[in-house]
């Protein structure tokens, strides 16, 4: 990255902080007055940055304009496939993402396991809300007082002996989740199918979508599917990490 670039990009992160004169983006950037100004004029020229009444700059329209513009077209699903055909190859296992829309969790893309026996899950279609590992990881980031009104106003149907079956025991469980950083559903919504999810985070912080791996009994048990955690963990990560523009590994190393 050229040296002018690079200083204007260090001016967006400082202005974030609040506005600053001319003297402060100097100061930080360690150049001359008169560096900082040709650089604070080209930004300001392209709506990044706004010169106040009181000749300080803080970040301009155009910047949050394109950030709002880029979040409203980030496709969660084009991101995240590779990585869950990735992991799909690893583990031999289903592979699910789901996004919470309107009051349901759904399903927006599905990697099937390469054994015979398959999950009767589908694309659009909606997952069981009380059960679901990737439904309690989406719940469990709702705010408190959301969390508490939804729990409150959902049915608990008994899909299996394992099933939640009242509010209160839900949001037990939703504030587990929240501590852990991870979900399963152990024979919670069918005896026979377990599952291990974990969060898909967007540049705020927020859970945007959750990932999951899922196998019957007859092809690994609970405890060997939830050692694959870490797995589906670093998957997550790393589809967090492109939804929000942070680097890899990799790019932190070449920088």
């Amino acid at each position: 990255m050229s040296q002018t670039v690079d200083r204007a990009l260090s001016i967006l992160p400082l202005l974030a902080e609040g506005p600053a004169s001319l003297a402060d983006v100097a100061t930080r950037l360690d150049v001359h007055k008169s560096t900082a100004l040709r650089l604070l004029r080209t930004l300001h020229e392209h709506g990044m940055v706004y010169r106040q009444e009181d000749q300080r700059y803080r970040l301009g329209s155009r910047l949050f304009a394109l950030a709002q513009e880029a979040l409203e077209n980030l496709d969660v699903r084009g991101i995240a496939h590779p990585h869950l055909l990735a992991l799909n190859e690893k583990t031999g296992h289903t592979v699910h993402l789901a996004v919470y829309e309107d009051g349901e969790v759904i399903y927006i893309d599905k990697v099937d396991s390469r054994y015979p026996v398959r999950m009767y899950s589908r694309i659009g279609r909606p997952v069981a809300i009380t059960v679901a590992a990737v439904a309690k990881l989406l719940l469990a980031d709702l705010p408190e007082s959301e969390r508490r009104v939804l729990a409150e106003n959902l049915q608990y149907p008994r899909y299996t002996a394992k099933s939640v079956t009242d509010a209160a025991a839900f949001l037990d469980e939703l504030t587990r989740v929240r501590e852990l950083g991870w979900a399963s559903d152990l024979g919670g919504h069918e005896e026979s199918i377990n599952c291990v999810a974990a969060p898909i985070r967007g540049a705020d912080g927020r859970v945007a979508a959750a990932c999951s791996i899922s196998a019957p009994n007859v092809v690994v048990t609970a405890e060997e599917l939830l050692k694959l955690r870490p797995l589906i963990l670093r998957t997550a990560e790393a589809i967090s990490r492109e939804m929000s523009g942070r680097p890899t590994s990799t790019e932190e190393e070449t920088a």
